[in-house]
């Protein structure tokens, strides 16, 4: 059982090396940090979690500047975007970060996506809400071919070029696992369409692990799940991830200033150990 941490990595809370320090200080796999580019003022897009979006959503750090600065002040660290908003994103370009960071983290890139939930935010990058599953496949299959051809051609409904040359490559061969966010039936074949891993947000009760683990087996049989953004006070949840097998458990923390930060990982950590 693997144990990570999900954090909002903004301007007001810690600085993402500090962080990314302390969780590989205290015995924490990895570190995902999430995506918005902006947040739409009109935005009539509902919260997923219900109520008021917090304000962290307008302040997140880019992720692979975050990141960057995370693999600088760490050696063994996963470095996970959660998620990436790919259906937001030139492929070419996100081809080029994402293998720019694992080559200089040495291969530690877990590459989190997801196809999105703010409709108005990605309206504003020019995507259609109706098309982005296809999108993102589609931009996930240009990049894969960018990162493995020594001259990749793609041509799909999205997104197209020939003979494009593009380095560095990723260290991790073929690439660097590929984490598909999202809790649906949809986001499970995806995961395995990819030979990738599912990675659902936290399901909330224990019993609803079991009809989650199923829609696994049903639409993407053998592929591993890691949960996402896990609350550490529902003890009976954990044990349910534990006994469910899931590969990974990414527990929430909360956007903090630096002292409060570390005395909040301090905690986590604690409750950990009981499970190794």
């Amino acid at each position: 059982m693997k144990f990570g941490i999900f954090s909002f990595v903004t301007d007001e809370g810690v600085r993402p090396d500090v962080l990314a320090r302390g969780v590989e200080a205290r015995g924490f796999d990895s570190l995902f940090v999430g995506e918005h580019s902006h947040i739409p003022a009109d935005r009539q897009s509902p919260y997923p979690a219900g109520g008021e979006l917090p304000p962290f959503y307008y302040r997140m750090y880019d992720p692979f500047v975050a990141l960057t600065a995370a693999a600088s002040a760490t050696t063994t660290l996963l470095l996970g975007t959660g998620v990436a908003l790919l259906t937001q994103r030139d492929p070419i370009q996100t081809a080029k970060e994402v293998a720019s960071l694992d080559h200089y983290s040495g291969g530690r890139v877990l590459f989190g996506v997801g196809a999105g939930w703010n409709l108005e935010e990605m309206r504003d990058h020019g995507t259609d809400p109706d098309t982005r599953g296809r999108l993102l496949d589609e931009r996930l299959n240009a990049m894969k071919e960018l990162w493995t051809a020594e001259e990749a051609t793609f041509h799909g409904e999205f997104t197209n070029f020939d003979r494009a040359v593009a380095w560095p490559k990723p260290v991790r061969q073929p690439h660097p696992p590929i984490y598909v966010g999202g809790n649906s039936r949809f986001a499970a074949r995806r995961a395995g369409l990819h030979n990738g891993v599912w990675m659902p947000n936290s399901v909330g009760v224990p019993e609803a692990v079991a009809p989650m683990m199923a829609l696994r087996d049903e639409f993407a049989p053998g592929t591993p799940v890691s949960m996402f953004a896990v609350g550490s006070k529902n003890r009976a949840l954990l044990d349910a991830y534990v006994e469910a097998g899931v590969e990974r458990i990414t527990l929430l923390l909360g956007t903090h200033p630096e002292a409060k930060t570390l005395d909040r990982l301090d905690n986590l950590a604690k409750i950990v150990e009981e499970y190794r």
